[in-house]
């Protein structure tokens, strides 16, 4: 088995089938301003990050907006409520394998922490929806509210290994469905990064971040580290 104390996982499309609700409203959000970006596109260039910083990025790359900031201000106070609904009416669940591999992952000493760029509530919300619970089912859940800087900074990461008390980040396994995630993970010095074909990304869209493995689902893991045999 590779030698880990920690793995952080992202949430949606990682850990979570939510239907990229989060990205459908955040198109929806943008184009209420006006705009015509594709889903495809919010994939491309938010995956994964800070929801207000994905509408900025996803703006400055895909339309010829003038006043960004503004644009993005409007359109971020609308992506709240309607994530709202959208989360009212939505049918949360995780992937395939998902929860096995994690128990299998929590029986044989490796802490399990969910990161994520939402804010507390709508993450908490989340993970309520899913029937689990911090310390039961997970060892923590680390949000965009909770550190200085999103991703790709590592702050959110150092703050799950301060939860659980690992100070090497070489003992600590980052996954996550999108780029950032893997860059997340090489900026905070993880010993292994992990992209997953369950979300947001594609493969080749993945390999640009170069991570150390790719897998169709985080549900594949514990054979990969040789917990399954």
């Amino acid at each position: 088995m590779t030698t880990c104390k920690l793995a952080v996982f992202d949430m949606a499309g990682t850990t979570v089938d939510e239907d990229n609700v989060v990205y459908k409203t955040v198109k929806q959000v943008i184009n209420d301003e006006g705009f015509q970006v594709s889903l495809d596109q919010v994939l491309e260039f938010g995956a994964g990050k800070e929801k207000h910083q994905a509408i900025m990025d996803v703006l400055e790359a895909c339309t010829k907006a003038e006043s960004i900031r503004e644009v993005a201000d409007n359109a971020f106070e609308n992506f709240k409520p309607a994530l709202d609904r959208a989360y009212s009416e939505l049918d949360v669940k995780t992937f395939p394998g998902v929860k096995e591999a994690i128990d299998q992952l929590r029986a044989a000493g490796v802490f399990v922490v969910l990161n994520t760029g939402y804010n507390r509530r709508t993450a908490t919300a989340l993970v309520e929806k899913l029937g689990w619970k911090i310390g039961a089912d997970i060892d923590g859940l680390v949000t965009a509210d909770d550190v200085t800087n999103g991703r790709p900074a590592p702050d959110m990461i150092l703050r799950a290994m301060e939860l659980v008390g690992v100070s090497d980040p070489s003992l600590v396994i980052k996954a996550g469905d999108s780029g950032i995630d893997i860059e997340e993970g090489k900026n905070a010095g993880c010993g292994l990064t992990i992209g997953v074909l369950s979300g947001a990304q594609n493969r080749e869209q993945l390999e640009v971040a170069g991570p150390d493995l790719i897998l169709d689902s985080l549900a594949d893991l514990p054979a990969n580290l040789g917990l399954v045999r």
